[in-house]
Parts: structure tokens; sequence; C-alpha cells
């Protein structure tokens, strides 16, 4: 496998990539959004490939602001992350967490952090099994208000 850091050139890839995790999204506006984020030097996107395929990505940023469980400062912060079905179970996830976690060191952390939905056992199992640690529990509310 192949992993290496996504460009301008891949932002379609890197957007079909992230439509497959972030499926309630319009691809417009994950188009847009995914090309502010590659041009962004305080976030980075991966891509894996395997025979030329893509196989999946990972988004990292760098987070200045107070990150839950962590000792403050500078944090790499897992966005995202996705791998295709055919290759999972086969250190392809891991992989992409260890290309974050280097490009983490190199701006400066000492500390990488994540988060996942609450019902996403996956993610949960994926992340306990490389070494996260579950530090929180947060329920979101939201409320309309009218006039």
């Amino acid at each position: 496998m192949d992993i290496r850091k996504a460009s301008l050139d891949d932002l379609q890839l890197v957007t079909e990539q992230t439509l497959l995790l972030y499926k309630d999204t319009n691809f417009d506006d994950l188009l847009v959004e995914n090309k502010n984020l590659i041009e962004d030097e305080n976030q980075i996107f991966f891509l894996g490939f395997e025979l030329d395929k893509c196989i999946g990505f990972a988004h990292c940023s760098l987070r200045h602001d107070y990150v839950e469980g962590t000792g403050g400062g500078k944090v790499a912060y897992l966005e995202g992350i996705y791998v295709t079905p055919e290759p999972r179970k086969q250190g392809v996830a891991s992989a992409f967490l260890v290309e974050c976690e280097k490009w983490g060191l190199s701006k400066g952390c000492r500390e990488i952090a994540s988060d996942c939905e609450h019902d996403n056992q996956t993610s949960y199992d994926f992340h306990l099994s490389v070494g996260f640690r579950e530090v929180n529990r947060l329920i979101c509310f939201t409320k309309k208000i009218t006039v």
C-alpha cells in the first residue's frame, strides 16, 4: 500500500473519498470545503492506494484550542478516517494514523486526539485498538428558537 499527502490535484478524489464517510453531505459543498482544507497548512489529507486504486483517506488538523482530555497547546486531531470495505482489517487505518502522528510531530504536537459518534462501534473499537483512550462522553443539545 502507498500513502501520500493529498494536493489540490487530488481535490476530486479527496471529495469522492470523504463523501463515503460523510454520506449526508452535498458533493459540491464538500468540494469547496475540501479545497479550503487542502490549502490550509494546519490541515492535511492522506490518501491510500493499492494497485493505483484509492482505498481510503485520513484527515488530520492542528488544533490550538482546548481539546478534551489533552494537556493543552497544539494537538493533532484526527478529523476523519475511512477505509473502503475490501482492505479493512489489514492495517490500512493504522498506517494512516501513523502518518497523521508523524505530521503532528512535525507541527510540534505531542498528542493526537479524535472522536467518534456514540453509536459507531467500529470507530470506537478502532480507536481503542490503536492506543487511544476514552476521556469523555458528551451529549449535545439543540433547540429551535422563534420570535
